[in-house]
């Protein structure tokens, strides 16, 4: 059976790209056919007159993926901004059903498909839809990814609410350490987010520097290893 995941964070700037381009190379590294989605990103540079989604860039080379970048991110937009306000600005329309096709191929393509959402779960897609709406719509299970610091666990159940609120299911939490700092919650946040929400920490995934990386592939391997079971 056929699985897929929407990887959303409580925030934008928590390293959801980071952490979902870990996951696929995780998946990729056993045999996997991995597809991967980033179906909006904003804040895209201009090479060659064309809008380059780089998140979405970097899913593709984590993946190995095949498709196309147009495939992969169906919505591109130069300006940094939510996209219900970028798309508007650039005249454009955001249609679930285009992002629904899109994800439909790669899904034909792939044992197992990884779907990133921009900036949080509230984040605005439409004037009427956000990033929860397109989860739903899409009917994938969630993965919440949080920085692992200080206000995590607020920012954390109160994206968890919203989740349930709408019916959601959440898969699990990824808490990320963003930088080298670290801070006296972090010995906490993991418990503290189990012991009140009920919801697994999939990985407490470490500040690691590329003579560190196998820190790094160790925690994505556990992550992938729990979404295959």
């Amino acid at each position: 059976m056929k699985k897929a995941y929407f990887i959303t964070g409580t925030d934008t700037g928590v390293g959801k790209t980071f952490v979902t381009a870990l996951i696929a190379s995780a998946l990729k590294s056993m045999g996997l056919n991995v597809g991967v989605m980033k179906p909006v990103e904003t804040g895209c540079k201009r090479k060659n007159n064309r809008l380059v989604p780089k998140d979405a860039f970097m899913l593709k080379q984590a993946a190995c993926s095949p498709a196309p970048l147009s495939l992969i991110c169906p919505y591109a937009f130069n300006a940094p901004l939510s996209p219900h306000i970028a798309s508007r600005l650039e005249g454009k329309r955001i249609d679930l059903r285009t992002i629904k096709k899109s994800f439909d191929k790669i899904q034909k393509q792939s044992d197992i498909v990884l779907v990133e959402g921009a900036g949080g779960i509230m984040t605005a897609l439409t004037q009427k839809k956000t990033m929860a709406d397109l989860a739903a719509y899409l009917g994938l299970p969630l993965i919440i990814v949080a920085p692992d610091r200080l206000g995590v666990i607020n920012h954390t159940l109160l994206s968890i609410e919203a989740v349930r609120i709408r019916g959601l299911r959440i898969e699990g939490i990824v808490l990320n350490r963003p930088d080298v700092r670290k801070g006296l919650s972090q010995k906490y946040n993991k418990e503290s987010i189990e012991s009140i929400s009920g919801i697994k920490v999939l990985a407490e995934i470490p500040y690691a520097p590329k003579k560190q990386g196998g820190l790094l592939k160790k925690a994505a391997a556990g992550i992938a290893e729990r979404l295959l079971t």
